[in-house]
């Protein structure tokens, strides 16, 4: 076990010193390694969603077990997301991310050897629930000190798109030079080095949350507002996105949209920190109402026409949104039930982010994209107009 370290004991107001260490660098430190062991890992999963639906023969599956496979890591989340916050609860950081960048990497090791449907299907699983841990790790720590929190936020996400920025247009290169298992096998031992910066977690538990298991509850505004910004941006957006890419460039198409993929987690390296800035500034939930509905007008040009101009707009706008959430969360929920919180929102997100490609798998034969994309957006500015609403309410009553 590594030696607690104290910060500095601070001049209290009378002039002696006041032993309470200062939780700001502490903080951190740690949501720094966090993000660190996420960034290290997340490239073995975000690199299949460029090479399965393309190179799904090397792999022994067809197009459809391709799209089974992408998603069965959000589903297994929604369904486990309450037994990884128990845990991670019950043991702390450093044991449940030292675990998941371990099971991390072995799941990238058996994506390189292995083939068919069914050998593939329970990687996939432990990695859904390996990204719960890690993520979960990442927004609570980022949030353990309420001053700063967003641009700790911004930071922390920051940190962890640099993986994937990196990893996809390199996966794209290499795939067509030597093949799609070559760049699995070198991401598992990138993976591992996420260890370095696991290790240097603390290992305090999170007290509280396996106290009581709440049922299922009637979700407010901000589940709404997760499932709908899942939905429409990490779902319809992302199909819409890679359809672009493939039409516009269909010579190349795999370096293409490992491009635009790697794009929009560049955007989060520049512009999520500043989103953090900016909600520390002038207030998380003021910013994600502004934010929003800008959003939904970007969506709703992006379904009638005005493809990249929108598009862009989306990538931005979207990277400023990432980091306000948790400390949104973090104000309304203190104490021991931020984790609990945060685990929920994470639900929510991923149960839209599930349903979008699906959805639009199923609808762009038949629906006008203007009727696509416009009445997500509608939905998403009514829910972000409902959070600002809920946001000027008494805090009491929120779940």
């Amino acid at each position: 076990m590594q030696p607690m370290q104290m910060a500095p004991s601070r001049p209290a107001s009378d002039g002696t010193l006041d032993p309470s260490p200062d939780p700001i660098p502490g903080a951190d430190r740690d949501s720094r390694h966090a993000a660190i062991a996420l960034a290290a890992t997340l490239p073995t999963d975000v690199v299949l969603y460029l090479l399965l639906p393309v190179y799904g023969e090397a792999f022994g599956i067809s197009l459809p077990e391709a799209g089974l496979l992408l998603a069965a890591n959000r589903l297994v989340r929604i369904a486990g997301y309450g037994w990884v916050a128990r845990f991670y609860a019950r043991r702390g950081d450093r044991l449940t991310c030292t675990l998941a960048v371990v099971v991390a990497a072995a799941c990238a090791l058996g994506n390189a050897t292995l083939s068919g449907f069914w050998a593939l299907l329970p990687l996939r699983l432990l990695w859904g629930l390996c990204f719960a841990a890690l993520n979960l790790s990442t927004q609570v720590l980022a949030t353990s000190a309420p001053v700063g929190a967003a641009a700790r936020s911004g930071r922390s996400r920051a940190y962890i798109a640099l993986g994937p920025v990196i990893a996809l247009p390199a996966a794209a290169l290499l795939s067509e030079v030597a093949g799609p298992r070559w760049i699995l096998l070198l991401l598992a031992v990138i993976a591992m080095g996420g260890l370095l910066a696991a290790r240097r977690l603390p290992d305090r538990p999170h007290p509280g949350i396996g106290a009581a298991r709440r049922g299922p509850s009637r979700p407010n505004a901000l589940d709404t507002w997760s499932f709908l910004e899942g939905f429409a941006l990490d779902g319809l957006f992302i199909i819409g996105l890679s359809v672009l890419g493939r039409d516009a460039f269909p010579g190349g198409a795999v370096i293409a949209a490992g491009v635009l993929m790697a794009l929009r987690y560049g955007a989060e390296i520049f512009l999520s920190p500043l989103g953090g800035r900016m909600a520390d500034r002038w207030g998380a939930e003021q910013l994600l109402v502004v934010l929003s509905l800008a959003t939904a007008v970007a969506l709703v040009g992006f379904g009638t026409g005005w493809l990249w101009s929108c598009a862009a707009a989306i990538v931005v706008l979207r990277a400023l949104q990432l980091p306000l959430l948790p400390p949104i969360v973090a104000h309304r929920h203190p104490g021991a039930d931020r984790v609990r919180a945060l685990a929920a929102r994470s639900v929510w997100r991923d149960i839209g982010a599930g349903l979008g490609p699906v959805a639009a798998g199923l609808l762009l034969p038949v629906l006008p994209a203007p009727w696509l994309y416009g009445l997500p957006a509608a939905m998403l500015a009514a829910a972000a107009l409902a959070c600002g609403r809920s946001a000027r309410r008494p805090a009491q009553g929120r779940s």
